[in-house]
């Protein structure tokens, strides 16, 4: 009989991935500084983030023009969902972000409507 732990099932892997989570596998030993230093970002670092996000950005896109109706209804509803917490006011990065939302789920129903 194979030993359960030298042979573990997909589910059980995924388990204890799982709970690895909030401590990245087990990487970070000691706890957390409150207040770590973070170095600012150079530029070429500023340009790789911008040119990464547009990729994610119209992957998104690609990937919601094949989606069915519910997955981009859902979509619409989790960008009117994007909310301030609970006594907060709003902010208008977290405003423009569910507009942004929007944009993109309708960018895609574009690209569903444009025959080949």
């Amino acid at each position: 009989m194979p030993d359960t732990d030298q042979n573990p099932s997909t589910a059980e892997l995924r388990f204890r991935t799982l709970s690895r989570w909030d401590n990245e596998g087990g990487s970070v030993v000691a706890a957390p500084d409150p207040h770590p230093t973070i170095a600012a970002l150079t530029s070429a670092e500023l340009i790789q983030l911008r040119i990464r996000t547009i990729a994610l950005e119209n992957m998104l896109i690609a990937v919601l023009a094949e989606g069915s109706d519910r997955q981009l209804a859902v979509a619409r509803e989790m960008a009117e969902y994007i909310a301030p917490r609970p006594g907060f006011t709003h902010h208008p990065l977290t405003i423009e972000a569910g507009r942004h939302m929007t944009s993109l789920v309708d960018r895609a129903v574009h690209f569903r409507t444009i025959q080949p």
